[in-house]
């Protein structure tokens, strides 16, 4: 297949594109640093510096719509909160306009999600069809999913995949929990009742390949593994992993004055089930997170 994804180079794009080469496809990638794609991606890779370049006559089977300005990289201002959208939203509005371009549409969208979808919902256990609770990060993946569901009118099956902390060597949430660890000062954060929906890169990879072989599967999917823990479960997990103590917890009223609004990313709770996923018959190669932990460890 000739594949295009947007965000290619990022930590879950670059291992998709890897992956897909090596079963044989073709994959362009969108960057905006389209001279250093061969390097992160793999050399069998095409690179394209921006959507102004895709033609009518250029043809995709599958796209997979992944861009977006990092979202922990910096506390959240106005201007940073619209950065955010933009590089999201207003990326994937440009895309739809290319797919009403294109002279042959498509078979496929997945489309980036996350599960801060469902908000801040403490124990509640949250599946596909759960009502979310308003805030920044929900509204920003509504709003996501909902300008990438237009593609649906041009005859183009939309998989929107609502994707949890990715657990994987080189890069991720634990790539920033990893220091502290290592020497010892890491802990819980705030009172770490909050619920961690996790998954290896690798579930999330074969995820989206199971999405491109199944032409059944549309809308929305928790890419989670089916069993959550607590941020204190993590800790202690992480912790025993790495021979280490977990000396240091760290308060929520400190992570508040730090982070600001963005607190909300490490101190809010999402109990995320895979339903839709399970009720397919999707096998994850990682449900047990010392299993998960120990491969994207055994990589340093």
């Amino acid at each position: 297949m000739n594949i295009l994804i947007t965000g290619g180079t990022g930590f879950i794009g670059s291992a998709l594109a890897k992956n897909l080469i090596n079963q044989g496809h073709a994959v362009t990638v969108l960057s905006r640093s389209p001279d250093k794609v061969a390097q992160t991606c793999g050399s069998g890779v095409n690179a394209l510096g921006s959507l102004t370049q895709l033609k009518a006559e250029h043809s995709y089977q599958v796209i997979i719509n992944l861009a977006g300005a990092p979202i922990v990289d910096a506390r959240w201002s106005e201007a940073r909160k619209r950065l955010i959208r933009d590089s999201r939203i207003g990326l994937t509005e440009h895309l739809i306009t290319c797919i009403d371009r294109m002279t042959v549409k498509p078979e496929l969208l997945i489309s980036g999600s996350a599960i801060g979808y469902y908000g801040d919902q403490g124990d509640t256990v949250l599946t596909e069809q759960s009502t979310p609770y308003e805030d920044f990060p929900q509204q920003l993946c509504a709003d996501w999913e909902a300008a990438a569901k237009q593609a649906e009118q041009f005859g183009v099956r939309v998989c929107l995949i609502r994707t949890g902390l990715v657990i994987a060597d080189g890069g991720g949430f634990l790539q920033r929990m990893l220091p502290p660890f290592r020497l010892g000062l890491g802990g819980r954060l705030g009172g770490g009742r909050q619920w961690m929906s996790w998954i290896h890169r690798q579930d999330w990879i074969n995820i989206a390949l199971t999405m491109i072989a199944d032409s059944t599967l549309r809308g929305a999917y928790n890419a989670t593994a089916p069993n959550p823990v607590t941020n204190t479960e993590f800790t202690r997990i992480l912790a025993q992993c790495l021979k280490r103590p977990a000396l240091l917890p760290v308060p929520a009223w400190l992570l508040k004055m730090l982070l600001g609004e963005m607190s909300q990313l490490v101190l809010g709770s999402q109990r995320v089930v895979p339903e839709r996923l399970l009720a397919q018959g999707f096998k994850f190669q990682y449900t047990d997170l010392t299993a998960a932990l120990a491969e994207a460890l055994s990589h340093k």
